[in-house]
């Protein structure tokens, strides 16, 4: 095994992770959905309606409720939040680093957008490209 797969396995441990079906209810209760994806995949596959948008690089920054340069929708530690990235890899990693920032309820999505985007949730499609 390499040791990225290792350190995933191990992030995974510490989460628990929820189907597309699941991240739509916490999304609906009132939690946030956070894609990680960085723009051309946005670009290239479109969005989760109410998804907020934070590229990995600027994440914790982003979500740290105690921090200077956090979202508006960052409003404690208590926010459920669910990871998103392309196919739920580098949102295990993601979520594992918010919960060391003390967001205890931070997790991913199993399959990231892919996933939600095959069980047929609602997506914003891509804008058309200029003719």
């Amino acid at each position: 095994m390499s040791a990225i797969d290792e350190l995933l396995a191990q992030a995974r441990t510490e989460l628990a992770r929820v189907e597309p079906h699941e991240a739509a209810a916490v999304q609906r209760a009132g939690g946030l959905l956070v894609d990680i994806r960085y723009a051309a995949l946005r670009e290239r596959d479109g969005t989760i309606p109410g998804a907020l948008i934070v590229e990995r690089n600027e994440l914790e920054w982003r979500l740290d409720p105690t921090g200077d340069h956090r979202a508006p929708e960052a409003t404690g530690r208590d926010l459920r939040i669910v990871v998103v990235c392309n196919e739920g890899y580098a949102s295990s990693l993601a979520a594992v680093s918010l919960r060391r920032l003390g967001l205890s309820h931070a997790t991913d999505l199993t399959g990231g957008f892919q996933a939600w985007r095959a069980a047929g949730l609602p997506v914003i499609p891509p804008p058309e490209p200029p003719a």
